[in-house]
């Protein structure tokens, strides 16, 4: 029983598996680089797939979306290619690894200055002790939609709205929501929006994106070969070559491309409250284990598919090896790339155990999950 979504979706929709096969046996040509038949095919996959995503999180230039291998490198090329020496960052201590470490880099390398917001145990966040932070030099907001740990749903809407009342870009992290809740770019005012493609979207590892607001102007951080203005000396101006140096992944934005077009078939409300009543269950059973506590919002308030906890005087790793090993359920225990989200729980010295459901989570599952958690807590 594989409960490890939050990490990596599973199993793969059938079209996700026929397009990659497709693109690899019948359109393998590399698009932007060349006007044969199966390169022209390869273009109009990566078209597809910015099509798709475009409706699916509500921006207008399926342009203004740069394929990426996954959210790492779309937060770095967000927060490199636009932060200078000098700038102010305000974000929160949720942050995965992935914004924290660009942004340690960058203070150590560039004198760039970061402040840290505090985030209540429960996933609430302060929005009048953000707004005090706001400097003259302040230059971006960064924010997880959702935390890869608590579970909660930052107020993105609330954020960006403080960002632009002072001039700052809003950049989110959607590893956690892009896919299985509600995102809009333009309702929510982002300005950069990183998502992985193998999680919520249903595609593969190794494909992401960013998408970037059409009057923001990033500096690259890969330069190479695009297919156009392959005369010039300096990497184009024009999207998305800027951001795509180099031959894609093709067979995986195929993949992507499937795995959105899915979920616009679904419905991203309906996989959101499929996931919703999985973690209601979930929680309103554990939350009764005797020895057990629950990290994140309380039952019925607003989240993601994802519920973690600690035994008492048990090791999370030794939990999740045992759920494995005697259960057949697969988690995931350790620190989840965020520690200060661990510091602000009070789990820095232990990590926690991390469920996390998606659309195909079964009633089934959920309770395996409860009788074993139940008798792992007498052990």
């Amino acid at each position: 029983m594989y409960l490890d979504h939050a990490a990596t979706s599973w199993p793969k929709p059938q079209s996700v598996l026929d397009a990659m096969m497709d693109s690899m046996t019948a359109a393998a040509g590399s698009p932007g680089r060349g006007t044969h038949s199966m390169s022209l095919q390869a273009g109009r996959t990566m078209n597809k797939a910015r099509l798709e995503l475009s409706k699916l999180l509500g921006f207008r230039n399926p342009n203004d979306v740069a394929f990426t291998q996954n959210a790492t490198m779309s937060l770095n090329l967000a927060i490199k290619g636009l932060l200078k020496p000098g700038d102010h960052v305000i974000t929160t201590m949720l942050e995965h690894n992935s914004v924290r470490r660009p942004l340690e880099f960058l203070k150590r390398t560039q004198g760039i200055e970061v402040d840290y917001v505090e985030v209540e145990p429960s996933g609430e966040i302060n929005l009048e002790s953000v707004a005090r932070l706001f400097r003259v030099n302040t230059k971006m907001v960064i924010a997880a939609h959702s935390s890869n740990l608590l579970g909660c749903i930052l107020p993105v809407e609330a954020l960006s709205q403080l960002a632009h009342q002072h001039g700052a870009v809003m950049l989110v992290d959607g590893a956690q929501t892009v896919g299985n809740y509600p995102v809009h770019v333009e309702k929510l005012g982002i300005d950069l929006l990183a998502f992985p493609g193998h999680k919520g979207l249903l595609g593969p590892q190794g494909t992401g994106g960013l998408y970037i607001h059409p009057e923001l102007q990033l500096e690259p951080q890969m330069h190479g070969g695009t297919g156009s203005q392959s005369d010039q000396p300096e990497q184009p101006d024009i999207r998305p070559d800027r951001y795509e140096a180099g031959t894609p992944n093709l067979p995986g934005i195929a993949g992507l491309a499937a795995g959105a077009a899915e979920i616009n078939r679904i419905g991203v409300e309906n996989i959101y409250n499929h996931e919703w009543k999985m973690t209601q269950t979930l929680i309103s059973n554990l939350q009764h284990i005797k020895g057990i506590r629950l990290l994140g919002p309380a039952l019925g308030q607003p989240r993601t598919g994802i519920v973690s906890f600690v035994l008492e005087n048990q090791d999370p790793a030794q939990t999740a090896f045992q759920l494995d090993r005697q259960y057949g359920i697969a988690v995931r225990a350790g620190y989840h790339c965020t520690p200060l989200g661990h510091e602000m729980s009070q789990t820095k010295d232990t990590g926690a155990v991390r469920v996390s459901v998606g659309y195909t989570t079964q009633e089934h599952e959920i309770e395996a999950l409860i009788r074993a958690v139940s008798a792992l807590a007498k052990a």
